[in-house]
């Protein structure tokens, strides 16, 4: 398990715009570990960016006029990809009774997945503790 440092930012949900936040973060050599995106109410959009470099992604994000905001946690987790992997470590969370705010996961190929968790805020450090 690894910890990750994330940013959100709002975009309009239109086309391209996403492609102009991930343009500028290529452009300062911003390397992401993981990236999610999705539409909210109305006509705007949550990017989610964690990036190996959380400083050079915000300062990224402020040269389009985007302010990073606070920054957030996530777990991230990857492994053998295998039946049950996931159900695992969201069962530890729901044993602890702490709710999943958000979760990804995904197959990497060659046998190989990786997995995304939110939790609430107030819910982080004794997430951190049952997840270790």
């Amino acid at each position: 398990m690894q910890v990750l440092t994330y940013y959100s930012v709002v975009i309009p949900n239109k086309p391209g715009e996403g492609n102009k936040v991930l343009d500028a973060l290529k452009n300062a050599g911003v390397n992401l570990i993981a990236l999610w995106a999705y539409p909210i109410k109305g006509k705007n959009s949550v990017m989610d960016i964690a990036a190996a470099d959380p400083k050079a992604c915000a300062k990224a994000l402020k040269s389009i006029g985007l302010a990073a905001g606070a920054k957030k946690q996530a777990f991230h987790f990857d492994g053998e990809d295998r039946p049950g992997a996931v159900a695992e470590t969201v069962g530890k969370l729901a044993a602890a009774g702490i709710n999943c705010h958000a979760a990804q996961g995904i197959c990497a190929g060659s046998g190989r997945y990786g997995l995304l968790v939110q939790v609430a805020d107030e819910d982080f450090k004794k997430a951190k503790k049952v997840l270790a």
